[in-house]
């Protein structure tokens, strides 16, 4: 049974009540339809393609009325080229050889008296033109850029758009023609216009100087819509043409850009537009933010950016989340422009942290990192620490590593840095990076005058909390270098007193942590140490805390986990021989100072992402087919977190020549302890200026340009330093960009943050690697680089090995 029209079909597969029922009507009615086009039935055609239209849309096949579409299209009646150039705009693509068979039927219709079918032509051609047609027609198109009729005005400069986009070499045919419609008194036209030239302009950026005779123009129309008075024809929401004025505004955005003489053209009509737009409708506030984008993208007045940037701030106070989502994100973006006008709406931002949408939450913790200075250090630290503790936990590795930083780079004083420290680890110790620790340590090392004051409140926490494992080895380690001091009373610097503790509560609070349910094995790594340590911290007269100090050691003499029964049976070892154990197990001395942990400067500071060991993602051990573990968990970029902390002694111990016998015994025995880091003398700051040789390319792909620079290290010359730049080539930035890299065995590798994860447009961000190998040996690099661009994941893996074979001579 076929149905004779449209309407009943649609009628009947409403009435189905599953959707096998409604699949097999769809079968029968397809059926009846090709049989009535193997009869040419010329007066149902039209209803059939219509009903095979219905049935496509619906998600079946309806390929076999392609040729219909073509006829009906063909055909003299309006009614049927309607029909017809709808079925070729559905079921037909640009990729399709069919679509050649449309390119006469358009050019004819193209022609016609009839501005309707002049418009389903136009119409067509806008949706489904390949490059082949655009060409054909090319000059059809201009001609009727040029009609007395503004409907076909409209839809030609629509039409001239999509054969820019698909050839741009062909925008002469279309320059003069689209610049003279921006006189047009039609709204439409004047709309398309705007848009054509803005695609012309992108294509083909040689045109932008001429382009640029036109901004008087487009200054004066905008200024017309700002000042016209109600007009019922434009009118959405009390304001004239939005959309016009937004597509203006993002042309003089485009012109203007780098041209100091093109933005004093627009500065007072972007100050006319800020000021006399109404921000209470959403509409307003539409044009209001593309005003803001053009005022920070040009070279604009320092009066007008701030203006941009207080529009942004009320933006921050609309109670719609996308608004706030839109300013706080273009905030982020121009922090570095004018810190100091972003800082007047610090309290609203630092309210974003509390909102319950958790993308408002993270752009604004990423604000909140980069206004962090000098004078406002303990304010954001306090709120940064607040909301630390009720945050999820996809937060607070990136807030532990910032507030880090922030206490690191902007401290007020040493007694602050360490309790700002010690919160943290209270609050996170579970997500701290293994360089925030190591950062804490040498603080701790190099602040004498603290040191009471710190293990007396280290001392204090782990009585109270040992759950936090950053919190419980910052502990360990400290009682058992310092742990003589909690034996005597005294009184800090702003006179509280020193609570004494006794040799038992110190071993006490070593088997409690031995024996906690949250001990893992590098936990118990450092109870070791520390028992060793305190063994001679308690003095030579033998007591009843040394002997449980040595049954702790002893007592893992013939564990099952390799690390803990060398250290023990090392440590028996040396504690029996006392000419030796003074020196082996005296303080250590202070680290080197290190650079910050996250390198650059507070504004190009990001979250960290993910901290899970290196030596737990077997992925990254498989990067390089010839390399041991150890050295693939050292070419994961310093992503290791709390998991990985086993390298913190070794970190902390360093490489001088003062190193202690028991130290260098366990460095040959390549256990978890070794610090790669220590090969290189320390990490050198990320700004640290390098003698560039070369440039050289290893990656270009999905928009993101990775370019590696090599220079010998004027201090090792066995030591290559490496700078990475990262560009996008496109014009959408590259988020989340993640670049690991891993070396033959026979070399070393250190890798820095990058200094910046999202890499925009026009901009460069960098990040430093060191490679430590033998002289003449040839440089071999496995990459992997992840990001995300347009919304896309992209994974890629490369190997590379074009740098010079003399470059280490």
């Amino acid at each position: 049974m076929s149905f004779s029209n449209l309407k009943s079909l649609i009628k009947t597969l409403r009435q189905q009540k599953t959707l096998a029922d409604e699949r097999s009507l769809i079968q029968r009615e397809s059926a009846a339809i090709r049989t009535a086009f193997r009869e040419d039935d010329h007066f149902m055609r039209h209803q059939n393609v219509a009903k095979l239209i219905y049935i496509h849309m619906l998600g079946y096949p309806a390929h076999f009325g392609q040729i219909e579409c073509l006829k009906l299209a063909a055909s003299g009646r309006f009614v049927d080229k309607r029909i017809g150039y709808l079925g070729i705009m559905l079921l037909l693509d640009e990729s399709q050889e069919v679509l050649t068979l449309v390119t006469n039927s358009l050019k004819n219709d193209m022609n016609h008296p009839n501005m309707y079918i002049v418009g389903l032509a136009l119409a067509t051609f806008a949706n489904i033109s390949s490059q082949e047609m655009a060409r054909d027609l090319a000059q059809q198109v201009e001609k009727l850029l040029s009609s007395t009729n503004s409907y076909v005005r409209k839809k030609a400069a629509l039409c001239a758009m999509r054969t820019v986009k698909k050839l741009p070499e062909l925008y002469t045919y279309f320059l003069n023609p689209a610049k003279s419609l921006l006189t047009d008194r039609n709204h439409g036209v004047l709309l398309c216009s705007v848009t054509l030239i803005h695609q012309i302009a992108i294509a083909q950026p040689s045109t932008q100087p001429e382009l640029k005779k036109a901004i008087p123009l487009l200054i004066r129309q905008l200024k017309t819509l700002i000042t016209q008075g109600y007009s019922p024809e434009h009118d959405v929401s009390g304001i004239t043409d939005p959309f016009l004025q937004i597509k203006i505004l993002q042309l003089l955005r485009l012109l203007c850009i780098n041209d100091v003489a093109s933005s004093e053209l627009v500065n007072d009509i972007l100050a006319q537009v800020a000021t006399n737009t109404d921000n209470t409708k959403n509409v307003g506030n539409s044009i209001l933010y593309e005003a803001v984008l053009c005022i920070l993208d040009i070279e604009a007045e320092s009066s007008l950016r701030v203006m941009a940037i207080n529009i942004l701030g009320k933006f921050l106070g609309n109670k719609d989340n996308n608004i706030r989502y839109v300013a706080l994100n273009t905030l982020n973006k121009v922090v570095a422009m004018d810190t100091q006008a972003v800082q007047r709406h610090r309290n609203i931002i630092i309210d974003c942290l509390r909102d319950g949408d958790v993308s408002i939450r993270r752009r604004a913790l990423e604000l909140s990192y980069a206004l962090i200075n000098q004078t406002n250090v303990r304010v954001l630290t306090r709120e940064l620490l607040s909301f630390l503790e009720v945050s999820d936990n996809e937060f607070k590795n990136g807030l532990t590593s910032q507030i880090s930083f922030a206490a690191e780079r902007f401290a007020p004083n040493k007694r602050w840095h360490i309790d700002t420290i010690l919160r943290m680890l209270k609050v996170a110790g579970n997500f701290v990076r293994e360089e925030v620790l190591s950062a804490f340590i040498r603080l701790v090392s190099h602040t004498p005058e603290l040191q009471p004051y710190t293990v007396q409140k280290l001392y204090s926490a782990l009585q109270n909390d040992v759950s936090q494992e950053a919190l419980t080895l910052a502990g360990l380690w400290t009682i058992g270098e310092f742990g003589d001091v909690l034996l005597s009373a005294g009184a800090y610097e702003d006179g509280e007193e020193v609570k004494q503790v006794s040799e038992k509560e110190i071993v006490d609070l070593l088997e409690s942590i031995n024996v906690s349910p949250y001990a893992n094995t590098v936990v118990r790594q450092y109870v070791l140490v520390s028992a060793a340590k305190l063994s001679i911290r308690f003095g030579k007269t033998f007591s009843e805390s040394q002997d449980r100090l040595r049954t702790l050691i002893t007592s893992y003499e013939t564990s099952p986990e390799l690390e803990l029964q060398q250290r023990s049976v090392e440590f028996t070892q040396l504690l029996s021989m006392p000419d030796l154990i003074d020196g082996v197990l005296e303080r250590m001395p202070p680290p080197e100072i290190r650079a910050p942990v996250l390198g650059g400067t507070a504004s190009e500071a990001k979250p960290v992402g993910s901290t899970r060991s290196a030596t737990k993602d077997s992925s990254l051990v498989d990067i390089m087919g010839d390399e041991s573990p150890r050295e693939s968990a050292s070419a994961s970029g310093g992503a290791g977190g709390a998991g990985n902390a086993h390298d913190l002694l070794a970190d902390i111990f360093g490489t001088s020549g003062t190193s202690s016998p028991a130290t260098a015994t366990t460095g040959e025995q390549k256990s978890s302890v070794n610090d790669i880091m220590g090969l290189f003398g320390g990490a050198p700051a990320a700004e640290e200026s390098v003698k560039e040789i070369k440039s050289y390319t290893a990656y270009d792909a999905n928009g993101l340009l990775i370019t590696l620079t090599p220079s010998q290290d004027d201090t090792k010359a066995n030591v290559v330093n490496v700078k990475t730049t990262f560009t996008a080539t496109g014009l959408v930035e590259c988020e989340n960009v993640s670049f690991q890299a891993a070396v033959p065995k026979s070399m070393k590798l250190q890798l820095q943050p990058i200094s910046n994860a999202t890499v925009a447009p026009g901009s460069e961000e960098t990040q430093l690697l060191r490679v430590m190998a033998q002289p003449m040996q040839h440089i071999r690099l496995r990459l992997r680089i992840s990001f995300v661009v347009s919304g896309r994941q992209v994974q890629n893996q490369v190997d590379f090995s074009e740098f010079p074979s003399d470059l280490l001579k």
